[in-house]
């Protein structure tokens, strides 16, 4: 089958790698229909994360048809349209029945790459390398997917491929980080970044009743977007100084919620992101903690923030002293897609939430590296591509 493989730092090529089968009675074979690469998928391609190798399959987003079926599956048949979540988790395991499919005990078939960095297993997850235990991404026509009656949902009769494509991952990641970041009725909640995953995290915080919803970005189009089909209120960061700004905004106090939804390779203006940039290139550092940090100061005292970008390692200059004498609430994780993505379709079916905005450019799996670089450098306003291995 054609897939798209990394070959090396910023080096990727469509080759062909050999079909996927069935290795446990839980499997199930999909044939994607539709996939798309995340900002964390960047970092795998520029290098960010050790644990790549050469001809891994990138990707982690993606939609559907079951094509085969293990007999111990129960929950799904050969020929369901199925959204399947990014984080593979096995429905068993402690964390798994508390609905911390993230941490999944059985799913990651490496975790001793996870406990040396960072103290404790993860679940494994699909393309995100071999520390997040070495699955086949979804950049390819065919994927394997273990566990699929706890990791794949039947997309309903009225919601359109991409629409439910989103809910793989960027809605409920989104989603999550307004959930766990402690979004009530009234609140004011202010989310870094306007791409896919700050725009459901900006979408699920008004539809879990804040009063006010305002995203930080710096590209017209992204802020644009978020406006029109988000409706929330933007703030341009390069334009003025944004503590200040959601100050104003909120009559002094700050924003009760703040989602960080950037990044390890967040940007950001005056010395302190030129600081980082440096740190960057002198190999100081690979994670740049800039709109953390902000976050952390511009939220209200006692109020809650929730990192949603992915980070790899340890940061510099964190303001543990404005988030201990602040008294806030400092949250993080990788979605817990199997909470969340029921409710999605459910939402998506009702014409509540809506993501097919997000895809602006479809192209063949051939032309997916030509996909990243759009994605990467934001060219010609593109938010997400969607790869279509079959058109």
């Amino acid at each position: 089958m054609k897939a798209l493989t990394w070959q090396g730092v910023n080096d990727l090529m469509v080759r062909r790698v050999p079909d996927p089968r069935m290795l446990n009675d839980q499997d199930a074979i999909v044939k994607v229909r539709m996939t798309t690469p995340c900002g964390s998928d960047l970092h795998l391609l520029d290098g960010h994360i050790p644990a790549m190798r050469p001809g891994d399959v990138l990707g982690h987003e993606f939609l559907g048809e079951i094509v085969e079926a293990g007999t111990e599956v129960r929950r799904h048949k050969v020929g369901d349209r199925v959204v399947v979540c990014s984080v593979v988790g096995c429905g068993r395991c402690w964390h798994c029945e508390h609905d911390m499919w993230s941490q999944c005990e059985n799913s990651n078939p490496k975790p001793e790459m996870t406990e040396m960095i960072w103290g404790g297993a993860t679940a494994g997850m699909f393309g995100h390398s071999h520390a997040m235990g070495g699955f086949r991404g979804s950049h390819a026509e065919y994927v394997r997917v273990p566990y699929i009656d706890y990791g794949a949902f039947s997309v309903p009769d009225g919601v359109d491929d991409l629409d439910a494509l989103f809910a793989s991952d960027a809605a409920p990641s989104g989603w999550m980080g307004a959930d766990m970041g402690g979004v009530r009725p009234g609140d004011v909640v202010a989310v870094w970044g306007c791409g896919a995953v700050g725009q459901m995290a900006a979408r699920a915080a008004c539809l879990l009743g804040a009063e006010r919803v305002i995203a930080i970005d710096r590209h017209p189009e992204r802020l644009t977007m978020t406006e029109r089909y988000i409706g929330a209120e933007t703030i341009d960061y390069t334009r003025t100084d944004v503590v200040a700004e959601l100050r104003e905004r909120t009559g002094g106090r700050g924003p009760d919620v703040c989602i960080e939804a950037v990044g390890l390779e967040a940007e950001g203006p005056g010395p302190m992101g030129m600081y980082g940039q440096a740190r960057r290139r002198l190999h100081m550092d690979k994670d740049r903690p800039v709109a953390v940090r902000e976050a952390i100061h511009a939220c209200r005292t006692g109020g809650s923030v929730f990192v949603l970008g992915f980070f790899a390692g340890a940061v510099d200059r964190f303001p543990l002293g404005a988030l201990m004498n602040k008294g806030l609430t400092l949250r993080g994780g990788q979605q817990h897609g199997q909470r969340y993505i029921p409710k999605l379709l459910d939402l998506m079916s009702k014409g509540e939430l809506r993501a097919a905005h997000l895809a602006t450019h479809t192209m063949s799996l051939d032309e997916a590296p030509r996909g990243y670089d759009m994605f990467r450098s934001k060219r010609d306003g593109c938010v997400r591509p969607v790869f279509r291995p079959w058109a």
